[in-house]
């Protein structure tokens, strides 16, 4: 709805050039061709719109021409007539990108996750879930379909401690974890979480990426003993997990808001995947991001999955769901 207001406000100014900036981000298939139903009649009208956007459906599907950004040059020009999103991608990147998802048949264990009768209201008092039940196994990636709105960020919400659960019980690794503390839920319950807005609930944009990195972790050794922070442990772990996700920055005491949306999303990935987890819950995990980063951030998911981890993942994107799901 913030974006709607958004995209509302530029049209009643009248403006003649439009530029948007990832628009369509969080909106649903019905409210995106409603937003290129007003772009096509703003063109008609011959209004400029400057159209940004990683999602190479949407720009072959309304752009008259295309140019492509890489590393802050342009990289080249496209015609969406005749372009595919194969080349666009690889334009984009710099390489082939594999734009679908490998992966081998899940082999689903010993159940981890598991959410009976789950009750909880929005940040508006009326009720987000009513009554949702659902396990996830080890070994599988259960995705999580829906509109924005319909009670996914409430439901990640309460399974992680961030919001109070009105009734109903949640369970990780046979655990009562029902209203437990985010910090109970990540390591006692050996869980992680990528959450849907990275800046609100992912990373500290002051703080630096190595500290970025240590956000829930850096009350356990080898990081802190007592009230004595070990500044070497974490740079070390920083600089490892920066060449291990290919996270783009100039050094690990870079502010982490000052990073791309794709390198911020790769950051909070590493801090998640890399400790001992039996639980990953990925909420939009690619929102905002570059096919590149998209195509690595899959790649890690399948790989938890196929380390014996159980994966919640909550998209709104049907494709990413329907390629990473083992399960809907």
């Amino acid at each position: 709805m913030r974006q709607r207001v958004e995209i509302v406000k530029t049209l009643y100014r009248e403006a003649d050039i439009l530029i948007l900036d990832e628009p369509t981000a969080v909106l649903t298939p019905q409210e995106i061709e409603g937003i290129f139903e007003i772009m096509e009649l703003l063109r008609s009208q011959g209004k400029s719109i400057i159209f940004i956007t990683h999602k190479l459906k949407e720009v072959l599907h309304i752009a008259d021409r295309i140019t492509v950004l890489r590393g802050g040059r342009v990289v080249g020009e496209a015609d969406p007539s005749t372009s595919t999103q194969a080349e666009l991608a690889a334009m984009m990147v710099g390489r082939a990108v594999i734009l679908t998802v490998e992966k081998e048949p899940a082999t689903p264990a010993d159940i981890v996750l598991d959410v009976h009768d789950l009750r909880a209201k929005n940040d508006l008092g009326d009720p987000a879930l009513n009554g949702v039940t659902f396990d996830v196994r080890s070994g599988e990636i259960v995705g999580v379909a829906g509109v924005q709105g319909n009670g996914q960020t409430e439901l990640v919400e309460v399974i992680t401690g961030l919001r109070h659960a009105d009734g109903g019980k949640v369970r990780i690794g046979g655990a009562d974890m029902t209203n437990a503390t985010p910090r109970r839920v990540t390591q006692e319950a050996e869980s992680c979480h990528v959450p849907e807005d990275r800046h609100a609930h992912g990373m500290v944009d002051a703080y630096s990426v190595a500290d970025n990195l240590v956000l829930n972790t850096y009350n356990l050794p080898p990081y802190s003993r007592g009230l004595t922070v070990n500044q070497q442990a974490i740079r070390a772990h920083a600089t490892e997990l920066v060449a291990e996700y290919d996270v783009r920055t100039p050094g690990i005491d870079t502010p982490g808001g000052s990073l791309s949306g794709g390198n911020q999303q790769k950051m909070v990935v590493a801090r998640e995947f890399s400790r001992p987890i039996k639980l990953l819950i990925a909420a939009q995990p690619t929102r905002g991001i570059d096919v590149g980063s998209i195509e690595f951030i899959h790649n890690q998911i399948v790989d938890k999955r196929d380390e014996g981890v159980a994966v919640l993942v909550v998209s709104s994107e049907l494709d990413e769901i329907m390629a990473l799901a083992d399960r809907i």
